[in-house]
């Protein structure tokens, strides 16, 4: 019995050699792998930031072309004394800049008199005291507001129709 122990452990000994080469052949590999992800994910970081940095360079470029017609109509205008080239000028580039404004899918936000406020795409900054509208109705746009694509981008900045404070006495005086 005592020649079998013996036996075993030498027996064992090679396939232990060749188990311990593997593991160290899948540890090795698995350091590469390793080291490969974290250069992977190094690398599209750098692409990611270069994508956010220079995402815009295709609006800004259309935008020069606007202000270089912008400084064309200007120049023109005072060259030759008259305000009618000026309008015409600041006409043709404002179609351009909405043109350039539309192929980015911005829109501007419809809003009209009389329509209720909406506080996901008005801001209001006055009321207006009236009995003749029902309250929270836009009385008038004071600057318009844009959408892209979905999501509003600015908001319409509007005054808002609210009861006049004799209405709302009177309506607490009669509850």
């Amino acid at each position: 019995m005592a020649e079998e122990k013996k036996e075993q452990p030498t027996e064992l000994n090679p396939l232990l050699e060749a188990e311990k080469k593997r593991s160290q052949e899948y540890l090795t590999r698995l350091k590469y792998l390793q080291a490969d992800f974290e250069n992977l994910q190094k690398r599209s970081d750098r692409q990611i930031e270069e994508a956010k940095k220079y995402c815009t360079e295709r609006l800004i470029i259309q935008l020069l072309d606007v202000q270089d017609e912008l400084e064309m109509a200007l120049k023109t205008a005072q060259s030759a004394d008259s305000a009618q080239s000026l309008v015409e000028g600041v006409q043709m580039t404002l179609k351009k800049l909405r043109k350039v404004l539309e192929q980015e899918d911005v829109s501007s936000i419809t809003c009209e008199a009389g329509k209720t406020f909406d506080p996901s795409c008005h801001h209001a900054v006055a009321a207006a005291e009236r009995d003749d509208v029902e309250e929270c109705i836009v009385v008038e746009e004071v600057r318009k507001g844009y959408k892209m694509k979905d999501k509003v981008i600015r908001p319409s900045i509007v005054k808002v129709a609210v009861k006049s404070s004799k209405s709302q006495k009177e309506k607490t005086k009669n509850e």
